[in-house]
């Protein structure tokens, strides 16, 4: 039996494409609103989204 590959699960980068800066933009907001909204949230999920907010306005930049 030959081999068969799928492109089920397969990931396209964000960083590429027409519409990255809007959706990277879009993320950044989000994840920035969460980040600053510290109701119900833990001390590992704050930094988690303070890390996310970071890494996604360094790929804005490389970008624009």
């Amino acid at each position: 039996m030959n081999n068969q590959y799928c492109r089920i699960g397969a990931v396209k980068p964000i960083t590429s494409g027409n519409s990255a800066i809007a959706i990277l933009e879009h993320r950044y907001h989000r994840f920035l609103e969460k980040a600053t909204n510290p109701s119900g949230i833990d001390a590992r999920l704050g930094d988690f989204f303070d890390a996310k907010v970071k890494s996604l306005k360094k790929a804005l930049e490389s970008l624009v």
